[in-house]
């Protein structure tokens, strides 16, 4: 299991000082830094408008092309392009991807998403067509690259036959959708527990392994999940660093930024379909009758509490979160068993979310020099 680097560019309130946003961007290009000479793999860094305190990552084409001056062996990956053409078209999006993997030295991964509601209707997207969009940007962005458009697409990229391609996903139907693409998946452990993510392996395995006519040049058979990461001298330190606030104050921005009640009404909505489909429902719907009678854990129940607009305790939550060893929290020897158990379930890479919420860019620091000692025993 390779251990790479998520980055949100997360600028909490209260600001010290008038100049926070240009701190936070130097201060994520010194983690980059520190991650390349550790050896983390890939840096993957969101894409994300409109965000405020939540991510200052709207430009990340821009934070990446920085990066490739600064670093010599780290990837460059999105986490993810919004897909819908009228945020990013597929012209635009091989052209900007191809110019970094020539200014990176062929480094860039790059992975596609069809955003949410929050983002469609800054841009004007219609949701109604936004997954079309998104069908639409990985059939057309690998053949840019590959010189099969009508119009030549130049520089083109120095990777051959092009940079891999991923997908963000965040339920069953679109892992077994990455997965018939045969592109990676690049999916969240934050609020899953082990068992359901070890399932979700599976489904994306059984859906790659009948893909016959991938996306792009190639199957790009991967998954990748990010969680938070905090490694500290001790567990009772990692927790004084912040983490327990930290993890809470990101679940409930996240919930509220990405608008997750609507999310989760509309993804109910699909997967009743699917289990309703005469023919089964395919791999989604066998995954899905595997939940039915599952009781919700105390995380799941926590998430439910804050949906319905409900304030749960951050030590409340933390915990709940960490029961379900969906959080890498503690001493090195600590971060080394649950970095272990994501390995056993199967995962390819783990996307280590360590500038999370308040935690302070020193404390940040020195856990990516903690966890970066511990990747020679995955690699």
């Amino acid at each position: 299991m390779k251990l790479d680097m998520f980055s949100e560019i997360q600028d909490p309130r209260p600001w010290a000082t008038e100049d926070h946003e240009h701190r936070r961007i130097t201060e994520a290009v010194e983690q980059a830094v520190l991650a390349d000479e550790f050896g983390y793999d890939c840096w993957w860094q969101v894409e994300h408008h409109g965000a405020a305190e939540f991510s200052l990552s709207s430009a990340p084409e821009l934070l990446l092309a920085a990066l490739s001056q600064r670093t010599s062996r780290i990837r460059l990956g999105h986490a993810a392009v919004l897909a819908p053409a009228e945020i990013n078209h597929p012209r635009r999006v091989a052209e900007r991807a191809a110019w970094l993997d020539q200014l990176s030295g062929g480094r860039v991964e790059l992975g596609l998403t069809r955003s949410t509601a929050p983002e469609w209707r800054m841009f004007g997207v219609d949701p109604a067509g936004a997954r079309a969009q998104t069908q639409r940007a990985f059939e057309e962005i690998p053949r840019l690259w590959t010189g099969a458009g009508d119009q030549p697409l130049v520089p083109a990229p120095l990777q051959q036959p092009h940079p891999p391609l991923w997908q963000a996903a965040s339920s069953p139907a679109s892992f077994e959708e990455a997965g018939r693409r045969g592109v990676g998946v690049l999916g969240t452990t934050l609020w899953e527990p082990l068992p359901r993510v070890a399932r979700l392996v599976e489904l994306y395995r059984e859906a790659v392994a009948d893909c016959a006519q991938p996306a792009g040049a190639f199957v790009n058979d991967q998954i990748a999940f990010f969680t938070f990461v905090h490694c500290a001298e001790t567990d009772e330190e990692a927790l004084r660093s912040g983490a327990a606030a930290a993890a809470a104050w990101y679940t409930a921005r996240a919930l509220t930024f990405f608008e997750a009640a609507d999310a989760f009404v509309e993804t109910m909505t699909i997967q009743q379909g699917i289990l309703a489909d005469p023919t089964g429902g395919g791999l989604t719907g066998a995954f899905l009758r595997g939940e039915v009678d599952t009781a919700p854990n105390a995380a799941q129940l926590a998430i439910g509490r804050i949906l319905q607009g409900e304030t749960v305790p951050e030590d409340e939550l933390f915990e709940a979160l960490m029961a379900q060893d969906s959080l890498i929290v503690g001493s090195p020897d600590t971060c080394r068993k649950k970095l272990r158990a994501y390995a056993d379930a199967g995962i390819d890479r783990l996307m280590c979310f360590q500038q999370v919420g308040a935690i302070p860019h020193e404390r940040v620091m020195d856990s990516i020099r903690r966890v970066g000692e511990l990747i020679p025993e995955f690699a």
